[in-house]
């Protein structure tokens, strides 16, 4: 089978699913997985697709963006670990910011009581509480989809503190791109808060890699990403002085 047409046929199964495994790929075509593994690297460097472990994932539109309950039941467990490993990273006493992010929202079980918690996070409010830790909501206006406050009231409440670390979830990760999200205004809060932190951190489980939603807020170079293993793939392509916490599963 000819290049081109191993190319359409992996776009169109792409198209059926929102993942392919690399077997069923050269099943398909007949060819060697050495072959397929060329022909992900040139189609994702083409921007048509990104490759993951083990296969190849169709790429999310710009503006998509799932609800909140959707996105806490994928890859929970991926999350958790995720959400453990970036709780580590507090000390008692610490102020930190946490945003709405579904893998965020997995830090609060691990979290010590005894340090002040900011969030835009509507969602998090109990679970914090319940932790027993100090907690402060953000003004501004309440998105439905995912339970974040935004706007004019979540910029002004932000700009009145200073955090040791912050805590920020996304929806795309991109050697090229940055850090991205689908809404402008999540974006301008994310912006604020890595601003306004001494440390920054993004934690991303492997969906997020190779990723670019509508609106960047970040640079690579401004904070460390908390990943899992599962990521190591999507991880060749980023320059190598980015900062990645990766840890096995």
């Amino acid at each position: 089978m000819l290049e081109t047409e191993r190319h359409h046929l992996i776009l169109q199964m792409l198209q059926h699913s929102q993942t392919v495994r690399l077997q069923d790929i050269t099943n398909e075509t007949g060819s060697s997985e050495s072959t397929i593994r060329r022909d992900l690297i040139e189609l994702e460097r083409q921007k048509k697709l990104k490759r993951i472990h083990g296969g190849a994932a169709k790429l999310q539109g710009k503006l998509q963006e799932s609800t909140m309950s959707e996105k806490t039941s994928k890859n929970l467990q991926t999350k958790q670990n995720i959400g453990k490993l970036a709780a580590s990273y507090i000390e008692e006493g610490d102020t930190i910011y946490l945003d709405a992010g579904s893998t965020v929202f997995e830090m609060i079980p691990f979290l010590p009581p005894s340090i002040i918690v900011v969030t835009n996070g509507i969602s998090h409010t109990d679970a914090l509480l319940t932790r027993g830790c100090k907690t402060i909501l953000t003004g501004g206006i309440a998105k439905p989809s995912t339970k974040a406050l935004i706007g004019r009231g979540a910029i002004h409440s932000l700009q009145h503190y200073r955090f040791d670390k912050c805590f920020l979830g996304v929806n795309g990760i991109h050697p090229d791109y940055g850090f991205t999200t689908p809404d402008e205004e999540e974006a301008q809060v994310k912006e604020l808060a890595i601003q306004l932190s001494r440390e920054s951190y993004i934690l991303a489980d492997h969906s997020k890699f190779q990723e670019v939603a509508f609106a960047k807020f970040a640079d690579l170079s401004q904070a460390v990403v908390m990943t899992t293993s599962e990521s190591s793939e999507s991880l060749q392509t980023f320059p190598k002085n980015t900062k990645m916490e990766v840890i096995g599963l």
